[in-house]
């Protein structure tokens, strides 16, 4: 099992209140993981990402799609390792919108967000249209 279906599977343990369907799609490049709905009636879509240092991956189409798609769209990453700096002690996951693609192309983890814990980024997404 790869480290985004392991993500995957954490995530669905945590958020009880939102219904995930798992994105497997290779025809439509970009496409987000998940198409998560919460109890407020909101759908949105989540991309998974877990890296082990600040820098985050993203494909030219998953930019695209969310320069395209910036509403209601969200990636989620995953800091694998503790590190000594700051960024890392409060948390290890990360929530961003998608309209901030284009910074965490260029800065990674470096945008200053703190660190949450699982639960607390399941909470926001739980929130969202509330």
């Amino acid at each position: 099992m790869g480290p985004e279906a392991k993500l995957y599977k954490k995530l669905r343990k945590t958020s009880c209140e939102i219904s995930w369907i798992r994105i497997e799609n290779i025809s439509s490049l970009g496409t987000p993981d998940l198409l998560g709905y919460n109890n407020s009636g909101t759908f949105f879509t989540l991309e998974l990402k877990v890296t082990k240092s600040r820098k985050i991956k993203f494909s030219p189409h998953q930019i695209a799609f969310h320069v395209k798609h910036p509403m209601n769209t969200y990636i989620l990453v995953e800091a694998l390792g503790q590190r000594s700096s700051k960024l890392f002690q409060s948390g290890n996951y990360f929530l961003f919108p998608g309209s901030r693609i284009r910074e965490l192309v260029a800065s990674g983890l470096e945008l200053g967000t703190p660190g949450l814990p699982l639960g607390a980024c399941c909470l926001e997404l739980s929130k969202l249209g509330a």
